[in-house]
C-alpha cells in the first residue's frame, strides 16, 4: 500500500490512443479553444467598451464569458498538449489544481445561467419594475453569491479527493482530473466522496433547474398573452435558444455526477464530458449574444470602426 504523499504524479489516458487520430484531433480541439477565447473575450471587450450594454442582462453574460473561459481553460490545453507531444501525464498538485478550477466554475456557470433566467423573467414579465428589481447593487450581489458557492463547493470535493490514497493505480482513465475516474483508482473508502459528490451536485443541479423551468414557464405564460405575433416570435426563438443550450449542459452533468460511480463508463463519460466542458463554451456567446441583433449592430460598427481606423493608419 502506499500513501497519499507518494503519488507525485497521474496519467490521463486522454480521448485516443490511436496514432491517426492525434494530429486531427489536435487541429480540431485547438480551432474550438481559440474560438471559445475569441468569442468570449470579445464578448467581454465589447460589453466593457460600449455604454449601451451596460445593463444587468449584459453583465451576466459578461460573467458568463469570463466563467467559459476559465472553465475551458482548466481542461482544454492540457487536452491539446496530449495531442501533440503525446505527453499525459500530470503532476499530482496540478490535477488538484485544474479539478479545483473545473469544479468551481462549472457550479459557477450554472449559477449564473440560473440568474440569467431570473434577469430574463423580470425582463420580461416585470417590464415597469425591472429597473428597481434588477439594480446594479443586486446584480453584484447575485453574481458574488455565484462565484462564493461555486468555490466553496469546489474546495469541499477537492480536500475529499486529495485525502484519498491512490495505491491501485496512478493511471486516470479520463482526459482531465474529474472526480469520478479519480475515485475510481483509490484503494481509500470513497464513500463519502460519493455522497457529497450526490448531494452537493443535487443541490446545486436541482436548485438551477428549479429555477430555470419556474422562470421560463412564467416567461412561456407571458408570451401566449402578447399581442404581437413579432414580439411572440422573437421571444420564442430566444427562449428556445436559451433552453436548448442549457438543457445540454444540465444534462451532461446529471449524467455525469447524479448516477453512482459504479454505473459509470469512462468512454461514454468522456463524450459528455467533451460537450460541456469545450463544445459548450464555444457556443454559449454565439447563443446568448450574436443572436442579439442589438449585439450585432454594434459588433459591426466596432469592426466597421477598426477598418476606418487601419485604413487611416495606412
Amino acid at each position: 500500500m502506499h500513501n497519499i504523499s507518494e503519488v507525485t504524479e497521474f496519467i490521463l489516458v486522454g480521448l485516443s490512443d490511436a496514432p491517426g487520430l492525434q494530429i486531427p484531433l489536435f487541429i480540431i480541439f485547438i480551432f474550438i479553444y481559440l474560438t471559445t477565447l475569441f468569442g468570449n473575450l470579445g464578448m467581454i471587450g465589447l460589453i466593457l467598451l460600449d455604454s449601451r450594454l451596460h445593463t444587468p442582462m449584459y453583465f451576466f453574460l459578461s460573467n458568463l464569458s469570463l466563467v467559459d473561459c476559465v472553465y475551458a481553460s482548466a481542461v482544454t490545453p492540457k487536452v491539446i498538449e496530449g495531442f501533440l507531444t503525446e505527453n499525459k501525464i500530470i503532476s499530482y498538485n496540478a490535477c488538484a489544481t485544474q479539478m479545483f478550477f473545473f469544479v468551481a466554475f462549472g457550479a459557477i456557470e450554472s449559477l449564473i445561467l440560473a440568474s440569467m433566467s431570473y434577469d430574463h423573467h423580470a425582463a420580461v414579465c416585470k417590464p415597469l419594475h425591472y429597473t428597481t428589481i434588477m439594480t446594479s447593487t443586486t446584480c453584484i450581489l447575485i453574481v458574488t453569491s455565484c462565484y462564493m458557492c461555486g468555490i466553496l463547493q469546489s474546495s469541499i470535493h477537492v480536500a475529499l479527493a486529495f485525502r484519498l490514497s491512490f495505491c491501485h493505480s496512478n493511471v486516470i482513465n479520463h482526459f482531465f482530473c474529474d472526480i469520478p475516474p479519480l475515485l475510481t483508482i483509490s484503494c481509500s473508502d470513497t464513500q463519502t466522496n460519493e455522497i457529497t459528490l450526490l448531494v452537493l451536485a443535487t443541490l446545486d443541479v436541482v436548485f438551477t433547474l428549479l429555477v430555470i423551468l419556474n422562470t421560463y414557464l412564467l416567461i412561456f405564460i407571458a408570451i401566449l398573452r402578447m399581442r404581437s405575433a413579432e414580439a411572440q416570435r422573437k421571444a420564442f426563438s430566444t427562449g428556445a435558444s436559451h433552453l436548448i443550450t442549457e438543457s445540454i449542459f444540465f444534462g451532461s452533468l446529471i449524467f455525469m455526477y447524479l448516477q453512482p460511480s459504479s454505473n459509470h463508463s469512462m468512454d461514454t463519460d468522456k463524450v459528455a464530458s467533451v460537450f460541456y466542458t469545450m463544445v459548450l463554451p464555444m457556443l454559449n456567446p454565439v447563443v446568448y449574444s450574436l443572436r442579439n441583433n442589438e449585439v450585432k449592430n454594434i459588433f459591426k460598427r466596432a469592426v466597421e470602426k477598426l477598418i476606418f481606423s487601419l485604413h487611416l493608419a495606412n
